[in-house]
């Protein structure tokens, strides 16, 4: 329901209820007041009767003394017979008795009074009606009455119409509050979430609770959020494409400018060992730890290189046929000498029976060198670095392991290891993992890493296994078939 439908409604509400209110209450005074002049109507009656009877009784005895105690709470202040001459032949007042009236100036029916009434009382009236016996007029009989019940009870209904009228007032004043704060609190929360949007918090959520306009806002301002963030992400692609342009223009350069130096150096390292142990056999040990150390910088230096050219540059794979147990033994010649520097053994855990790989010999051994970089580091002291595999056939997927039981990884730097130029050590790029990672891809696999602190860490990669799940379901349906 829209905003303004439910403040029109609640409006609507409270007319409604204030004139039914005060309908009610009007007719319960109607009642009221006619009750009472129907009782002041009859208490009249009665002491005209008791008028008549003591104007036409001979006896001298008078009622009305008595009847007024009585009469005096339904509004008869006094009741006074007159004769044919004027003169008060009894009243309930007996001080009135023996006074004249003038008969000219009595009127029939009911007048206001001469008199004034007493107190803070009502102007009185005075009726007056003849006492007609046959076709003798026997005098009048003179009522003073005096309305102060009937403004008693018009005063009463006054009270109660503006006391209802207060009420709903305030009834409506109390919703109109309650209805203002819950809907301006939805707002508020909208304002300061905005706020937070505007600070570049992209992970705010709008609360859209109700249909109304502030649900619809929020729901506006969650699709905009959400364009933000895809908006967000395509610059980050976008840069992440122009970065890796001028990384791949830097390769380049680097390529070319290093590489060849790299290479000189590393030969000429050769020729010296070759050229210069066999003249100085008192100090062969020296010079080979000093040029292996030389060779090994060399190595280092190219690595870095090359990890710039892979991953500045696109990939195209040469997928083939790999015994993975043949791909392990490739990479081991490369880090073995590094491995054995660093006294790390590898223990292969890979079944012997596991089918080939269908990959990129030269990009995969690159990860599996990675790998075997990242866990001997992660291993000052030496170790034990796990390699396994195993072929999943339900999923149609190769899975591959590898474990180490070095420092570990931090918990809050686990999502960000295979981020390009994330890196713990002071003399890494934070290139390697990026670059693995983009190549297991590419093959159309994916990896995740799992590690706790102190405890070692586990790279597991996924790769597709062609093949595998469609003869496995051909031998299902075959076995089915039998």
């Amino acid at each position: 329901m829209k905003l303004n439908t439910k403040l029109v409604m609640i409006m609507l509400t409270m007319l409604v209820v204030a004139t039914l209110v005060l309908f009610l209450l009007n007719q319960f005074s109607q009642n009221d007041l006619v009750q009472e002049i129907q009782e002041s109507s009859t208490v009249v009656s009665k002491a005209i009767q008791l008028s008549v009877e003591d104007l036409t009784s001979e006896e001298e005895s008078s009622r009305l003394s008595e009847y007024l105690s009585h009469a005096k709470n339904k509004g008869i202040n006094e009741i006074n017979i007159i004769n044919n001459e004027g003169e008060i032949i009894n009243s309930s007042d007996p001080a009135q008795v023996g006074k004249k009236r003038e008969i000219k100036k009595l009127e029939k029916g009911l007048k206001a009074s001469r008199r004034g009434g007493g107190g803070g009382s009502l102007k009185p009236y005075d009726l007056v009606v003849p006492v007609i016996v046959g076709d003798e007029q026997l005098g009048y009989v003179q009522i003073n009455l005096l309305l102060d019940n009937i403004r008693d009870i018009q005063h009463a209904n006054f009270v109660r119409r503006l006391s209802a009228t207060v009420l709903v007032f305030m009834a409506g004043m109390i919703l109109i509050i309650f209805l203002a704060r819950r809907y301006t609190s939805p707002i508020r929360r909208l304002a300061t979430s905005v706020k937070e949007v505007s600070a570049g918090d992209l992970s705010v959520t709008f609360e859209a609770g109700s249909g109304d306009e502030i649900g619809e806002l929020a729901a506006n301002l969650n699709e905009m959020v959400k364009k933000l963030k895809e908006k967000e992400l395509l610059e980050k692609r976008l840069y992440e494409a122009e970065h890796l342009s001028k990384v791949g223009q830097l390769a380049a350069g680097i390529a070319h400018e290093i590489r060849n130096p790299l290479n000189y150096i590393s030969l000429a390292i050769d020729h010296l060992k070759s050229e210069l142990l066999p003249t100085c056999r008192d100090k062969g040990g020296e010079l080979t730890s000093i040029a292996d150390n030389i060779k090994e910088e060399v190595r280092k230096a190219n690595y870095m290189v090359l990890n710039f050219m892979n991953y500045g540059r696109p990939l195209k794979l040469k997928l083939q046929q790999v015994s993975y147990n043949d791909l392990v033994s490739k990479a081991m010649q490369i880090m073995q000498d590094r491995l054995v520097e660093r006294n790390i053994t590898v223990v292969r855990e890979i079944p012997a029976d596991l089918p080939p790989l269908q990959i990129d010999p030269e990009l995969m051994r690159n990860c599996l060198c990675n790998f075997l970089s990242n866990s001997s580091q992660a291993m000052p002291e030496g170790g034990a670095i796990t390699l396994g595999a195993a072929l999943d056939a339900d999923n149609g997927v190769f899975r591959l392991t590898f474990s180490d039981h070095g420092t570990g990884i931090e918990e809050q730097d686990l999502e960000k290891v295979f981020q390009p130029y994330f890196t713990t050590r002071e003399a890494g790029i934070g290139l390697g993992l990026a670059i693995t990672e983009r190549i297991i891809k590419e093959h159309g696999g994916s990896i995740s890493v799992a590690s706790r602190k102190g405890e070692g860490t586990t790279f597991t990669v996924i790769l597709p296994a062609p093949g595998v799940a469609q003869q496995r379901q051909e031998t299902r349906e075959a076995a089915a078939q039998a």
